[in-house]
């Protein structure tokens, strides 16, 4: 599958990594064809067993993604609003179950859906410069692709009303402060800080990664009662794989592991 098969999205890979750039200059709004290309190409990294970590950033160092294109529910048009949200949900849906590590690497303006694309990965490096708002309520909208659920999980209900309901934008320091991203870097060194964060992760076992985010992120819907006994589960069930084999004897004979995603 080449980079050309997708909307507004281009695609490397480096290594054990899948680099999405997004390409829908100048601020990289998202459409509907877009929305529908992340999931169907999310899902074929998914299915690629020699990715282990995704990285998305946006082309250029100005914008990360400037969200949805207000133009296309200017009409009021219900049935395309439901229709647009749908996607909006399926894409970044699936972004948060990829299986392997997922970085946005913020290199400008992180607004509306484009935070809510950030808020979808598992961890957030933004470039000194850059700036992140849910801004919806300001035009009579509403964060509606996760944005209300995930950004209260990750910074805290006061935050995420702050930012929510007063519409106020945070810069990266800000950001950093309230767990929103865990790294600041010089503008232009989100990608580079990413991929090795990414390379960091590849020295993870793939399968006792994806194990374990499961039960991380399985608490957001859960109760933590059920996770608990599902977390010693899933220890037992990594003996059945080739990798956990791998690692302990790998460790035991004091060498670096081959890990065969298995």
């Amino acid at each position: 599958m080449s980079a050309n098969d997708y909307v507004n999205l281009k695609l490397e890979k480096r290594g054990h990594t899948a680099v999405i750039f997004l390409a829908n200059p100048p601020a990289h709004t998202w459409t509907s064809e877009a929305l529908q290309s992340l999931k169907r190409l999310v899902h074929e990294l998914d299915a690629d067993r020699d990715i282990y970590a995704l990285v998305i950033t946006g082309e250029g160092n100005k914008f990360f993604s400037a969200g949805a294109d207000l133009k296309q529910f200017a009409d009021g048009d219900k049935a395309r609003a439901r229709a647009v949200t749908r996607r909006f949900g399926e894409a970044f849906e699936a972004l948060a179950a990829f299986r392997g590590v997922s970085i946005a690497a913020i290199n400008g303006y992180a607004m509306g859906g484009g935070l809510e694309c950030a808020l979808a990965c598992d961890l957030r490096i933004a470039e000194e410069h850059a700036q992140m708002a849910l801004p919806e309520a300001s035009v009579g909208l509403l964060p509606a692709a996760g944005g209300t659920q995930r950004l209260a999980w990750l910074v805290g209900e006061g935050w995420a009303k702050r930012m929510i309901l007063c519409g106020e934008r945070v810069d990266a320091n800000t950001a950093k402060s309230i767990g929103l991203v865990e790294e600041i870097v010089p503008k232009g060194g989100a990608l580079d800080a990413a991929l090795k964060l990414a390379e960091q992760a590849a020295q993870q076992s793939p399968v006792a990664v994806a194990a374990c985010k499961r039960l991380i992120q399985g608490a957001r819907n859960n109760a933590l009662l059920q996770f608990l006994p599902a977390e010693r589960e899933e220890f037992v069930d990594l003996f059945d794989t080739q990798d956990q084999k791998e690692g302990v004897t790998a460790f035991l004979e004091k060498r670096k592991p081959q890990w065969r995603n298995g």
